[in-house]
């Protein structure tokens, strides 16, 4: 039975399902955990404590975007299911702690080690998908990837919002626990391994280490912006030090002779426009999900669980498109799909912009419904472009660069339109606006600024983005040539 299961033809769809499976658990803790905080709070007594209570978030994000790219290199040095099942085993363990934790200290201490765990999976999961699939499929395969996570990111807060009001928020972590058994089964069964087997391996300690650096200065300088400053000499110093680190690396890399990021990728321009689409469209569009979901529970008067479910609309929408544009991006290539798609991101963000303080659900649909489609028709050609223009033996180092970007970028619209949507709120206050005329106000402010980074990014995609449909079919035929 099990060799009719896992015939070579169907192997591949399993192994989509098992790394699809993990992947949901890693992209859910991205949101999940957001409507439990003020039970968190409770339990703990962080009362007074608000910046405890966001190191709960932000220490995931941090160890997350920190060591993506070194999960990626070790992924593809050391064994894609190696690394793979390495960081689900961490991730689960990682959630069981949290689960018990019984101060902030040692939640914040948890989450931190789960988000090394997720570095290490997610990389792993397009490597695999990459090393598994042929070119001509590929593209469905990695649709159907972003549709999953897509979904996880959307129904997050739902499923937060209905675990903590009807369990208890530790059941959020605790779930993860017999999800990643399964999970690491799963790898062990049906995934095969696979490793750059180009030349010989080793560990580039100084380009880990200066990237680390250079990634944990950013990320942290965003995530303490608002509460320090954007001009305080702590910010600009961290700044200050991301540059000086990220030149490092640079340099380091050029002299090493088995460097762990291979510059001669930046020459690729379809690489860097899909890296910089990655970037600006989760910098436009996380902190619209973070700031429309606070707009509909302190505007609208919304619970957690309701303001979740607003958005399946979304969620459907990217479940339903993205393997069709998966598909699509193998036959026609990523550019125009990729500029569509921005082009009505940016057109949703406008929709959003004219949320007042009576808006009704209905008001809110269009811009789920348009966003919901641009982002379908961004993020799978985003991330097919970019595994294109990467050797198989590198897809873990190219999918580690494609996912800080999108980590970054998050961490950075999040921290742009939170301060923007301040500022505007302040000023709005200050000449005496009510609260939420003031909210409003900013808001609409900030997702004007989100639009302008949407149709930038459709202009990126546009006119450095190249086509690699093309490609797909010159090795298409040249296997057919061999084959004859």
């Amino acid at each position: 039975m099990r060799a009719r299961i896992f015939t070579e033809e169907n192997r591949k769809w399993w192994t989509l399902a098992a790394v699809a499976f993990a992947l949901f658990m890693i992209m859910l803790d991205n949101t999940v955990v957001n409507v439990a905080l003020p039970s968190i709070e409770t339990d703990l007594g962080l009362e007074h404590r608000l910046s405890a209570l966001e190191w709960v978030v932000s220490g995931y994000a941090l160890s997350f975007a920190v060591m993506m790219l070194a999960g990626g290199k070790l992924a593809d040095m050391l064994g894609r299911r190696l690394i793979f099942v390495i960081g689900l085993a961490i991730f689960a363990g990682a959630s069981l702690a949290c689960g018990l934790a019984g101060s902030v200290e040692v939640l914040i201490a948890a989450r931190v080690v789960q988000g090394v765990g997720a570095a290490f999976m997610l990389p792993a999961t397009l490597s695999i998908i990459s090393a598994t699939f042929p070119p001509r499929l590929r593209g469905t395969a990695i649709g159907i990837w972003a549709g999953v996570s897509a979904l996880a990111l959307a129904i997050g807060p739902l499923v937060g919002g209905l675990i903590t009001e009807h369990i208890s928020w530790n059941w959020i972590f605790y779930i993860n626990v017999p999800v990643g058994a399964l999970g690491i089964v799963a790898a062990m069964t049906i995934i095969r391994e696979s490793k750059d087997t180009s030349h010989e391996q080793r560990l580039d300690v100084a380009g880990l280490v200066t990237s680390g650096v250079s990634f944990f200065a950013v990320t942290f300088a965003v995530i303490e912006s608002n509460r320090y400053g954007w001009g305080s000499w702590t910010i600009l110093g961290l700044f200050a030090l991301a540059a000086v680190a990220l030149a490092a690396f640079v340099v380091v890399e050029l002299k090493q002779r088995l460097p762990m990021f291979d510059l001669k990728l930046l020459r690729n321009g379809t690489f860097v426009g899909a890296n910089i689409v990655a970037f600006l469209v989760t910098l436009a569009m996380f902190g619209v999900f973070f700031f429309i979901s606070l707009y509909m529970q302190q505007v609208l008067q919304y619970s957690p669980t309701r303001a979740g479910a607003t958005f399946l609309p979304m969620t459907i929408l990217i479940i339903l498109i993205a393997p069709i544009a998966g598909r699509a991006s193998d036959r026609l290539g990523s550019r125009w799909l990729m500029a569509g798609g921005m082009t009505l991101v940016g057109a949703s963000l406008l929709l959003f912009a004219q949320l007042q303080a009576d808006s009704t659900f209905w008001g809110i649909l269009p811009g789920l419904v348009v966003g919901g489609t641009g982002m379908a028709l961004t993020m799978t050609p985003m991330t097919a472009a970019a595994m294109s223009a990467v050797p198989v033996d590198k897809a873990g180092v190219g999918s580690g660069m494609l996912n800080t970007f999108r980590q970054v970028g998050g961490s950075f619209g999040i921290a742009i339109m939170g301060a923007i949507l301040a500022n505007r709120s302040s000023t709005e206050l200050g000449s005496g606006a009510t609260q939420v005329d003031a909210f409003i106000s900013g808001l609409h402010e900030a997702l004007y600024v989100g639009t302008a980074i949407a149709f930038t990014a459709a202009a990126v995609a546009a006119l450095v983005v190249r086509s690699h449909a093309v490609g797909h079919g010159e090795r298409s035929a040249v296997a057919e040539a061999e084959v004859a």
